[in-house]
């Protein structure tokens, strides 16, 4: 039975599991968007959010307590000044884990976990699923290459030439 279990382990003792954790954070904050595996974003989601949250109150207590976490000056700044403006309004789902496939050396399953108002380069970088693709009969792709051969544009060149002869 999974009674309280609710905690991943990740495979690692309480002080590397804290610091792993903290260095993702500080990573999530300043670059507003980190590849890892599924289970390390899930596991960050949940440490990372509730300091999210605690930076909508910027008081002196509010950053003694983030900062406890962090143990980041320029990561506690940026989180109090950039991204709580932002995030004001949202009442919380702060980050989006987007599975991007698995990992070629173990087949480990990896995403990429982002803060989601600071999406603009989300379409650029999106991973495209592969679909099925049939094999087209030659037929048919023989039919599309005479289709493909139509007469080549005339460049200013040439029409140049045509206007000269016609003259």
């Amino acid at each position: 039975m999974r009674h309280n279990k609710k905690i991943n382990h990740l495979g690692r003792t309480a002080s590397h599991r804290a610091a792993m954790l903290a260095n993702m954070a500080i990573s999530l904050i300043k670059h507003k968007r980190i590849t890892t595996t599924v289970e390390k974003a899930k596991a960050l989601k949940k440490y990372v959010e509730p300091l999210i949250t605690k930076s909508k109150n910027d008081t002196t207590n509010s950053r003694r307590v983030v900062f406890s976490y962090l143990q980041d000056k320029f990561a506690v700044t940026e989180l109090f000044k950039e991204i709580s403006v932002k995030i004001a309004d949202r009442p919380g789902g702060y980050t989006r884990i987007i599975k991007t496939g698995h990992r070629l050396g173990d087949n480990a399953a990896m995403c990429f976990i982002e803060l989601v108002d600071y999406d603009e380069n989300m379409a650029k970088d999106t991973v495209k699923k592969s679909t099925r693709t049939r094999r087209r009969s030659k037929k048919t792709v023989a039919a599309e290459a005479t289709d493909a051969v139509v007469e080549a544009p005339k460049t200013e060149e040439v029409a140049v030439e045509e206007e000269n002869k016609a003259e």
